[in-house]
């Protein structure tokens, strides 16, 4: 038949078929009362229809509204590396796009759920006519049909309607899946059903659900793997357990069958995919980095910068698909972690037991799913958080229960304990009651790369890094100096190392002050009081510079305001971790100091930076052609806080306490390390802040309630160590490279214990050395002598010179004049 004559058969069937069904239906209207009876049913069930879908599909959500639609995503957290090291979610989600789908999943699908997608217009008539016969059988009876959605339809409960069980929300998924194909592609509806269909194991799409079930991605999925995923739809919380294992089989063999039936593989294929287990994970590999109070200050800075959920706005923590690069070093963290750990271990000693971490309540039901509940756990060896159910047993947050040894009579069940495996059961451990922080800082940029709160943040998110407040002691003094030297004083200045009182008026008496361990005498140089940590010379500077200007300088830095009180200068104020070692940091940066940051910069889900912490411009680095200039460069970071000359001479002296002072067990890592070390009455904090070039960090030990940590503590024997554990740990990150001199620094030798000017000799860093480098500002370098050594050695030389000559006149020898010495020239540079 030719193309013409074939067009003019159909021609002749449309005109002529419709006119013989109409004259059969006249014919038989007026003797068939079936066919009267059934048109009328018809046309009223029509009618209704019409109503139906015209009144209820008036206030239905806007399906182009899909157009615009953003899948809820969690927040993506990087380290310093770009590294994954933590995401914020109480979903698993992770979108995709349709081409990153394997076809072969996407076949799977077909063939649970709608193997017609590709060619119906939202609705399928057949499967809705099943699955109304299956409501009018099941009707009344309790159970639910079968939905006989499309995958259109369930893009339409999931996204715009919700998950009510009725006939009325069956219409208006159907009305809206019809408007839903006009408005976007098959592709992109089966995107979105990929991307949102819920899974599982609070697992939302295939991606997250395949990292859920077997910890790939979907690029990675063998067969029987993408047929299982295809069978959760129908019941997510059910066929990932256990106990459902055997239906769970049936399930995906259905649907490898019907993948066969479909030609989208092979039956060899099928076969051998339905002999394979199902090899479910049940529990996922995660790339979390394991610095809880870090990533969880993180979060609270997102939190307050661009809320939490949806309702909070399109870039929010748990919905907003943020991704974030952070300052956190994991190697650093680490190090931190185990250093701190190690020496709150150290000291708990052998204390043993000291409480239960928690309690929860056995009246509120099973423990161990309360334990679950709680989120407290810990990664410390092999410890283990469990609660006691019953003398001598313990429960884990998975349910299994062991016999527990080891614990103290007072145990009782609700206890919330530490316990390790031995034998065939548990023991019990010690959490350190006493506790810490450690916090790590770049001094040039102020990005933390390390901070630790505490032994763990499983047991509590309190951060001692950031939130408590703690006195500094000894580690506040290089400020009270620094402000001395802005004053006019040197290193080498003398200072009384003596008592000192102040009368605090009537009701309080007198105030008199002493050096930690008591003692003092005599008259030092700045310098040695300063590495000898000596509280008398301390309130004799703070004194004679003024404690106004002490406590303007303290604020100057962030570490807190204080009232202008000589306790103040010894560091009886509070303030915490981040202060004091953002307060070194400017020290060591030539005294301009960066706010102290955990986040770099911020981006949106398309990749667009909406926050950076530097906000430095450089326009110029962008242009497309050099223009001849000089290299375009940023401008210096932070502000000036202290004259770079005086931060400097700080950080000079406060070398000293490392080669000879008060943390001289640091001086064994070789390094050009500045440090202070700090020890608060009772002792009840033990402290060290400083670092090199490179890194600041600072630490404390004590309990949270403060209370007398044992007179033989010291921030030195305390608090030090976790710097040199810490350094020891990453000691390939650490280079040798010295502290540089800022422009008007003057370097003299002096004798380190006169504080005078030499010109002869070898200056040394060893720890017994006299002479020493010293750094001046112009002008305020000590002389060789002063005017009373000067007399003093006139002196000294004429009585030498009358000894010599009352022994000439008994030798009876007489000398010549013109061949005496020249001894009453003066130096060169003058009598001092």
């Amino acid at each position: 038949m030719s193309e013409q004559s074939a067009l003019d058969y159909y021609r002749y069937r449309i005109s002529r078929d419709p006119k013989r069904l109409v004259a059969w239906f006249n014919d038989n209207w007026a003797h068939n009362r079936k066919l009267r009876v059934a048109s009328y049913i018809g046309g009223l069930g029509l009618v209704l229809f019409l109503l139906a879908w015209a009144t209820l599909g008036r206030n239905l959500p806007d399906a182009e509204s899909l157009l615009e639609y953003e899948t809820p995503l969690p927040t993506v957290v990087r380290g310093i590396d770009g590294e994954i090291v933590n995401t914020y979610a109480r979903e698993r989600r992770v979108q995709l796009q349709y081409v990153d789908f394997p076809d072969r999943l996407i076949e799977a699908y077909l063939s649970a759920e709608d193997k017609t997608f590709f060619s119906h217009g939202g609705v399928d008539l057949t499967g809705t006519a099943n699955a109304v016969i299956d409501y009018a059988t099941k009707f009344g009876s309790g159970e639910r049909a079968v939905g006989g959605s499309t995958i259109t339809q369930q893009v339409a409960k999931n996204l715009l309607l919700g998950d009510e069980y009725s006939v009325t929300r069956k219409l208006k998924e159907m009305i809206l899946a019809t408007r839903i194909e006009s408005v976007l592609t098959k592709e992109e509806i089966l995107e979105l059903y990929l991307n949102e269909i819920p899974l599982g194991r609070r697992s939302f799409g295939v991606q997250a659900a395949s990292r859920a079930y077997f910890d790939k991605d979907v690029g990675d999925l063998d067969l029987h793997e993408m047929a299982f995923l295809a069978i959760l739809p129908k019941a997510p919380e059910r066929y990932g357990r256990e106990r459902y294992r055997d239906m769970a089989v049936v399930r995906r063999n259905f649907v490898l069958d019907q993948m066969v039936a479909n030609g989208f593989i092979s039956s060899e294929e099928g076969a051998a995919a339905k002999r394979l287990d199902l090899g479910l994970v049940q529990q996922r590999s995660t790339r979390n980095a394991d610095a809880g109070y870090f990533l969880e200050e993180v979060r609270r800075q997102l939190i307050e910068r661009f809320g939490e959920t949806a309702e909070d706005g399109r870039n929010s923590v748990y919905a907003g698909g943020l991704w974030v690069r952070t300052s956190l070093d994991t190697e650093l963290q680490d190090a931190a972690r185990d250093a701190l750990r190690a020496q709150l271990i150290s000291y708990h000693g052998n204390r043993g037991f000291t409480g239960p971490v928690a309690t929860l309540n056995p009246d509120n039901g099973n423990l161990a799913s309360q334990l679950a509940s709680s989120n407290l756990s810990i990664n410390y060896r092999d410890w283990r958080i469990g609660v006691v159910t019953a003398p001598g047993r313990i429960a884990f947050s998975d349910g299994e229960e062991f016999a527990l040894s080891g614990g103290p009579s007072s145990l009782k069940a609700g206890d919330v304990v530490a316990a390790a495996p031995s034998g065939n059961g548990y023991a019990i451990r010690g959490v350190p009651e006493i506790s810490g922080a450690f916090l790590a800082e770049a001094p040039q940029t102020g990005r933390i790369l390390a901070m630790q709160g505490g032994f763990d943040a499983r047991l509590g998110s309190f951060n001692r890094a950031t939130q408590a407040l703690r006195q500094p002691g000894s580690t506040i003094k290089p400020f009270v100096y620094a402000a001395a030297l802005d004053q006019g004083m040197t290193p080498a200045s003398q200072v009384p190392d003596q008592t000192f009182c102040v009368w605090q008026g009537a009701s309080l008496g007198e105030k008199c002050f002493r050096n930690f361990g008591g003692g003092g005498g005599g008259v030092h140089t700045m310098r040695w009081g300063l590495e000898q940590s000596r509280n008398l010379m301390t309130v004799h500077i703070a004194d004679d510079t003024g404690m106004d200007n002490v406590v303007k300088a303290i604020a100057r830095m962030g570490i807190g305001e204080y009232e202008p009180y000589y306790a103040f200068a010894l560091g009886a104020g509070d303030t915490t971790v981040a202060r004091m070692v953002n307060a070194y940091a400017a020290l060591a940066n030539w005294g301009r100091q960066n706010e102290g940051s955990v986040i770099d910069y911020v981006q949106d889900r398309d990749g667009k930076v909406i926050y950076r912490t530097d906000r430095r411009d450089c326009s110029a680095c962008n242009m497309e052609d050099w223009d001849g200039q000089p290299m375009p460069r940023f401008d210096v970071s932070g502000r000036q806080v202290m004259d770079a000359r005086t931060a400097f001479q700080m950080v000079h002296m406060l070398q000293g306490v490392v080669t000879r002072g008060t943390a001289v067990r640091l001086r064994s890592l070789d390094l050009p390390m500045f440090g202070k070390t700090g020890t608060t009455n009772g002792p009840t904090n033990a402290w060290f802040v400083g670092g090199t070039p490179d890194v600041i960090a600072g630490m404390y030990v004590g309990f949270d309630q403060p209370r007398n940590l044992g007179g033989w503590v010291q921030g030195g024997n305390t608090a030090a160590p976790i710097m040199k554990r810490f350094v020891e740990a990453t000691r390939d990150r650490w280079n040798a490279e010295a502290f540089v001199a800022p422009p008007g620094v003057r370097m003299v030798k002096i004798d380190r214990r006169t504080g005078k000017r030499v010109f002869d000799g070898t200056p040394s860093d060893e720890p017994g050395a006299t002479i020493i480098w010293e750094a001046f500002k112009p002008d305020t370098e000590p002389p060789r002598a002063t005017r009373s050594d000067a007399i003093a050695a006139k002196r000294n030389e004429i009585l030498e010179l009358i000894r010599r000559g009352r022994q000439g006149a008994v030798d009876g020898s007489v000398r010549d004049r013109g061949d005496q010495p020249n001894d009453f020239v003066e130096d060169q540079g003058g009598i001092y």
